[in-house]
Order: C-alpha cells, then structure tokens, then sequence
C-alpha cells in the first residue's frame, strides 16, 4: 500500500482528522513507519491531535493501539455496508480520508462519526476482555446468581469502560468547541447513536455443565454483539436519519427535525444537517466525490445496486469473463477437503 494512504488511515485511527484540511496529511509520511503507540513521545508526534488528546494519549499509551485498531474496523466495515452503493466509503491518498463528504454535515458523515466512535469503544472492550489492557479487564461487576437462576461466571466484556474511553477520547474534540455549533452537536449525537448500538444489543452467553452435556449448571456471560450487527444496526439508522437544525429551547441549542411533522429524534437514531450530493458524477474540486463510472452493477435488481440507480442513468456495459470456482467439494476422512475447480463464463456490467 502507498505509504500516504498508510500515513492517512494512522490519523483516521486517531479519528481526529475527519475533517481537517487535506495539506495536514503531509507530515504523516514519516509516521507510516510506526507499527504501534507505545510511548509518549509518539503521543507528541502526533500533531493531528488537540492538546487534550495528546495528554489522553500520554496517560493510555498502552490503549493506542486498541484505537488504531479500532478505526481500521471502522473503514472496513463502512466498506462493507456501502458497497453496493453509489458512495462507497473509498478511502483517498489525502485528506480528508473519505473527502469532503465527511466535512460536509451530511448522512454519510452521521454514519462515519457514528461507526467511528462505536469502533473505538469495541476494540478497547475486547483488548480489556482478552487480557491485554493493565487498566482493565473483564466486567466484574456482572457476578452472583442472575434472577434467571444461572451463574454469573466466566469474563463478561467491560463495555462501560470501552464506551468511557471512547466518550473521552473522541468526544473531546467537538466538546473544546464548546458544543455551540450544530456540526458539534451532530458530531456527538452521532458518537453517543454508535456506541448506544453496542450498549443496547450486549447480549448473554452461556455454556452448560453437567454429566453427558446436561445442563445441571449454567454459568453465563455478557457478550458484545459481532461487530457486523453494530454495523448493520447503524446501517438501518443511517437509511432512517433525521435532518434536523439547530435552535434555542431557553438557554440550551439543541437540535430539532427540521421538518415539524417528523417525530423527534431518539438518542440512538442518525441526526444529520443537510442533503447529501447524488455521488454521480467525479468531481475533481471535491475529494471523495468519484463518481459511478466504471462501478459494477446488478442488471435485475431494482434498488440502489442496480444499473439504472447505480449508473444515474447513464448506461452500462456488459461483457462476459472467465471465472475459476471450487466446486464438487467432497470431505474425506480424516480431515479434510477436497474440491475441483470449476471454469465459466459470467456476465460483468460496468457504469459508463
């Protein structure tokens, strides 16, 4: 990978840079060589951050990492929800990121900010439950007999301190503003949605003991949902987004739909301030805005990954390929599996 686009991701692992200018990403090239965060002068190098990160990075050096993990979930996962759309979460040799889309209070920035945050908090839960964090570990307050009858036992994830570390780390950018402005208040309504997708959906996990797998004793665990459900759930919530503005309820801005019919928002649903662009044509004055051509479509399918929505109705074109497939699988004792490989011909549609 171009170390540029190595040096760019590092900063979004940070998610400081979301929306900073594209010329900031400069320095990031000597960075592209750093593997982990493990002291405090990394903390310092990393000039992307506000003088209250830094010092949040310097007291949890051993999280970093965690973070940096964390936010590459984020691309990956933004990836998968949006490929089958017309903006597709590429990520770009310069920054921002995601381009401007991300800098403009949009729908697609509501799910960037909202995966992010919700990133962060699960990655550093799962470096708290696997052992890998001094600062915690597992969630002991979870323990006793439950009302259901089982056990309380085995190492339930400490989400509270993911979600507080999260709320610390990524908050604190928007909150130096002083949550005046509406983008502010977007940006951390949107963090606090992604993270109430894994706070609402932990779920319990059991494992049954007794003689012949009887289940005489059950002891259980709280379990964070697979990153896949968080992101699906913020998914629906960014199909579902409210377009909201800021006004003034006594001394307090808050954000309203802007449209009086709609119900109010919830704290775990999408806010986001204006419409986003149709993604159909490249741009070469706006980052990130790549436009359709050239984007594999499906011919029969009427939604957005259709060729019509998909090719903003510009056409496509059809030419057929050769691919190879495993097929004829066949499990053979003892262990393993043995297929042929199978040629044909399938048909590729591509935008004009």
């Amino acid at each position: 990978m171009d170390t540029r686009v190595v040096a760019c991701i590092i900063r979004l692992t940070l998610l400081t840079l979301l929306t900073s200018p594209a010329s900031s990403c400069r320095y990031l090239a000597k960075l592209s060589s750093v593997g982990s965060i493990r002291d405090e002068e990394t903390c310092e190098r990393l000039r992307g951050l506000i003088q209250r990160q830094v010092q949040i990075c310097k007291r949890s050096v051993e999280v970093m990492d965690a973070v940096r993990r964390g936010a590459q979930l984020a691309i990956d996962e933004c990836q998968f929800q949006f490929r089958n759309r017309r903006w597709n979460c590429s990520t770009l040799e310069s920054m921002p990121v995601f381009g401007k889309v991300v800098t403009q209070g949009t729908r697609e920035a509501a799910f960037v900010y909202a995966i992010s945050a919700a990133s962060v908090a699960f990655a550093v839960t799962r470096a708290c439950s696997s052992g890998e964090l001094e600062k915690c570990g597992c969630d002991h307050n979870v323990h006793g007999v439950s009302p259901e009858g089982f056990q309380w036992s085995g190492c339930s994830d400490n989400i509270a301190y993911g979600v507080a570390f999260s709320q610390s780390f990524v908050d604190v950018r928007e909150r130096s503003k002083g949550q005046s402005s509406s983008r502010a208040l977007m940006n951390l309504h949107n963090n606090e949605a992604g993270r109430k997708a894994i706070l609402s959906h932990m779920r319990v996990e059991c494992k049954c003991h007794g003689v012949s797998g009887s289940c005489e004793v059950k002891t259980c665990w709280k379990a964070m949902p697979p990153f896949r459900k968080v992101g699906n759930i913020i998914k629906e919530k960014f199909d579902g987004a409210t377009e909201v503005e800021q006004r003034k309820v006594g001394t307090t801005k808050v954000l309203v739909p802007r449209n009086s019919q709609f119900k109010p928002h919830t704290d775990e649903d999408l806010v986001y301030l204006e419409p986003s662009p149709d993604f159909c044509d490249y741009d070469p004055r706006t980052p990130g805005m790549l436009g359709t051509v050239g984007r594999q479509c499906n011919r029969t399918s009427k939604a957005i990954d259709g060729c019509e929505l998909m090719c903003c109705g510009r056409g496509f074109q059809t030419q057929e390929v050769e691919v190879v497939d495993r097929c004829s699988c066949k499990f053979h004792w003892c262990c393993y599996v043995k297929c042929k490989q199978c040629r044909k011909m399938v048909e590729i549609h591509t935008c004009r």
